[in-house]
């Protein structure tokens, strides 16, 4: 009788899948990847990256293709984004997708099925690449939010013979896939809705994987020095004048760009800045804390000093704690659970700004382990993000989730169904991250769900602190090192 049931609740599962169906936009997309073996898809969340990757790889196995397809991307893709989408579709059932996820054993036992497609998460790569050497199978690669290759960077020198080689630098899961990206890799396709989220400089390593240098200068010096100057205090890279145009013509032919602009009627989001004022204890100690920060940000290089790090303090004070131990920056420290309440001044906003919502689903976007701790304590309502809290949140069975911009921005739909407003109860420097937590219920979702709705963001900050500096950034994008040293610029004069 059970083995009955089961297959039942298989049949009606198969009947459930659709037909595949391009949407206008994805027909260029699908045929940008069979007219170019190596390029990039830029498109925003909710325009159908995945299901069109999925419909050119079935159409690679169908033509004959035999070697398996390599997909990457953050855990939570990796664990089941992608066989989530193959499930939704009728058309996609011949294609196997198998996670190389968990311990190394149940990785290896992974790599033993024989599969079209397999999927693995960005901090396995180097593991991937180990084990394999110059066995490498995957004639086809899928970097899933290619952002992540960003940070290679490649020079090239002499040796004591004359001979010229290339010297890897930049992060280590970049520089282990640059080795096999062009030798052994047939295929790669960069996908991201935000390709340059703090500035052109992103789309040099990402550019890279794809033609060697060909469009961007075969070393991120070159490119540096043909398109940017440094600005002027001296520690960040400002694009030149002529350089967008440039930059984003060199690249057209490979990396196809889609607007939801150009192809749907949006709501472009609504934004509500609430502001609090600290209290007066708060306020001194605060005072305090910023002043030893502005003179070590002026005694060293704002590069090496790593100021976005270092002015987590300040952030977490803002938002209404402090560590206990004062050499504890941030939360990446394990002594960094240890703190203590300086005020509630957001606490109450947010009271404020969930009476005022009657009733609508929200996302509470915090930043640190106390500010979860205390939004768990203040609401009993809510729920921090889990497996369990997503699918709940999906079905509109939960009216509050707390959730961390670094395990929400990726891999994540249907929100939208039942919520169209993000609270932002602490900030944070990194873009990428805010994009992407906007995007899953933002417009383009809203109008995949055709709710009707028009999202709304509404930002906590506290006046006069670092909150302004972080806002002037999501407004500007302009670098971390220049606000913030104009910020301690202006704080000296109005002594």
């Amino acid at each position: 009788m059970e083995g009955q049931v089961r297959d039942a609740e298989d049949c009606w599962a198969m009947i459930a899948r659709r037909d595949f169906t391009p949407r206008p936009w994805q027909r260029p997309m699908i045929d940008h990847l069979y007219e170019h073996e190596r390029c990039a898809l830029w498109a925003a969340p909710g325009m159908g990256k995945s299901s069109t990757v999925l419909s050119y790889l079935d159409g690679l196995y169908m033509a004959g293709e035999s070697r398996p397809t390599l997909i990457i991307g953050p855990k939570r893709v990796a664990r089941s984004t992608w066989t989530n989408e193959a499930a939704k579709w009728h058309d996609f059932k011949g294609l196997d997708i198998v996670p190389i996820m968990g311990t190394e054993k149940e990785r290896l036992r992974a790599l033993r099925y024989d599969a079209q497609v397999f999927t693995i998460n960005y901090e396995a790569l180097v593991w991937l690449l180990d084990y394999y050497g110059d066995r490498w199978p995957f004639d086809t690669v899928v970097a899933d939010e290619s952002t992540r290759l960003k940070g290679h960077r490649i020079s090239f020198r002499t040796s004591s013979k004359g001979k010229e080689f290339m010297a890897g630098q930049g992060t280590k899961r970049a520089g282990a896939l640059a080795k096999i990206a062009h030798m052994h890799v047939k295929r790669f396709v960069e996908l991201t809705g935000t390709p340059a989220p703090n500035g052109l400089v992103d789309l040099w390593g990402q550019v890279w994987m794809l033609d060697r240098g060909v469009r961007l200068g075969r070393t991120f010096d070159a490119f540096k020095k043909r398109w940017f100057t440094t600005d002027y205090n001296g520690f960040g890279s400002i694009a030149l004048p002529h350089a967008e145009a440039q930059i984003h013509d060199a690249v057209r032919d490979i990396c196809l760009t889609i607007s939801p602009e150009d192809w749907l009627t949006l709501d472009a989001p609504r934004i509500n800045n609430v502001f609090v004022d600290l209290p007066p204890s708060a306020k001194k100690l605060y005072r305090d804390m910023e002043k030893d920060f502005f003179i070590q940000l002026e005694q060293h290089s704002a590069e090496a000093f790593n100021a976005a790090a270092k002015s987590q303090k300040l952030m977490q004070l803002a938002s209404g704690a402090v560590y206990v131990d004062p050499l504890v920056d941030d939360d990446s420290n394990p002594r960094s659970k240890e703190w203590k309440l300086v005020h509630d001044e957001k606490i109450e906003a947010l009271e404020s700004i969930i009476e005022e919502s009657a009733g609508e689903n929200l996302l509470v976007v915090y930043e640190f382990r106390s500010d979860l701790a205390r939004l768990l304590k203040a609401f009993p309502q809510g729920r921090e993000l889990t497996a369990k809290t997503e699918q709940e949140f999906r079905e509109g069975k939960l009216p509050l989730l707390f959730i961390h911009p670094k395990a929400a921005g990726h891999g994540i739909d249907g929100w939208q169904n039942h919520c169209h407003t993000i609270v932002f109860f602490s900030v944070s420097w990194n873009l990428e991250d805010r994009l992407q937590v906007i995007e899953r219920v933002g417009p383009v979702r809203q109008m995949q769900g055709n709710t009707g709705k028009v999202c709304q963001i509404h930002n906590i900050l506290a006046r006069g602190t670092i909150d302004e500096e972080v806002l002037e950034r999501v407004e500007t994008k302009r670098s971390v090192q220049d606000i913030l040293l104009e910020a301690c610029k202006r704080k000296r004069s109005s002594v």
